[in-house]
């Protein structure tokens, strides 16, 4: 059985916020061997081999094989790419580059999902600043999940983090979302907009916050696979995500190793 509140949201007792923990830990172990794997002259289809024999290796199974068709176990966007890049060989990384890794896992029937801009060897200042503005409106965000605060709250901090920093797009279809017995499930949380707002943040919520910043523009297209997602001035893009349990303590970061304590700790300090 499966608590949900009464907006519909998937409610986890503590055991299975245990188990949600453990897939977490899986996609995180396998996004930090993925950061280690990237250098030039690898292609995404490398890296997506890499992925699926360490999620395989723990015992679960890559939760975005199949999904919706989707064909393989990582989505790889590298440069303009926002999302949903689809991993090949038709190319190699090469130095300077950026590539956003998003990885899923299921282990016992419950789900993580966390996503990582890399850099590839050295890179332009202005995309390292990207990608630290990027990452840092999501730590931003993911401080907002204590019982008590909103939904809205969450894409209000990460919207107020990145206009602080400069001229930068964040793309209004594509947000974070609820996780637990399925990949995406309710609630869709937007990473921009007013506060106090939606549903109450509740002990036992599961969420996965992941902004997603362009280096240009907000405005993006499909390509023609149907699932890759690019910038239309055709600048960088970075992306990143995490899981997380809302507790009595405050966020639990359950795809991050350390479970988000040291990020935490510095944002109240």
């Amino acid at each position: 059985m499966f608590k949900r509140n009464r907006h519909g949201i998937q409610i986890k007792s503590p055991e299975q916020l245990e188990k949600m923990r453990a897939a977490g830990l899986v996609v995180g172990r396998t996004l930090d061997l993925l950061k280690r794997s990237v250098e030039p002259g690898m292609t995404p289809l490398d890296l997506d081999s890499i992925a699926e024999k360490a999620i395989r290796d723990e015992g679960a199974i890559p939760s975005f094989k199949g999904y919706q068709g989707f064909p393989a176990t990582i989505c790889a966007s590298v440069n303009d790419e926002v999302v949903h890049g689809i991993p090949t060989d038709a190319r190699k990384l090469r130095e300077g580059d950026i590539i956003s890794i998003d990885c899923g896992a299921i282990l016992d029937g419950w789900h993580g999902d966390s996503a990582v801009t890399v850099p590839v060897g050295e890179v332009d200042p202005k995309l390292t600043e990207l990608m630290r503005i990027t990452e840092e409106s999501m730590w931003r965000g993911i401080a907002a999940l204590r019982p008590g605060r909103h939904l809205s709250d969450i894409g209000h901090e990460i919207e107020r983090y990145v206009k602080s920093q400069g001229r930068f797009g964040i793309p209004p279809e594509y947000g974070g979302h609820g996780i637990g017995t399925e990949m995406h499930m309710d609630p869709w949380i937007a990473n921009h907009g007013r506060p106090g707002r939606g549903p109450v943040l509740e002990e036992g919520m599961c969420l996965a916050v992941e902004p997603m910043v362009n280096l240009g523009t907000e405005r993006t297209r499909v390509l023609a696979d149907d699932w890759t997602v690019v910038t239309i001035d055709g600048k960088a893009s970075a992306h990143f995500e995490h899981s997380v349990a809302v507790t009595h303590n405050g966020p639990w970061v359950l795809t991050a190793l350390d479970g988000g304590k040291e990020r935490l700790t510095q944002l109240q300090t």
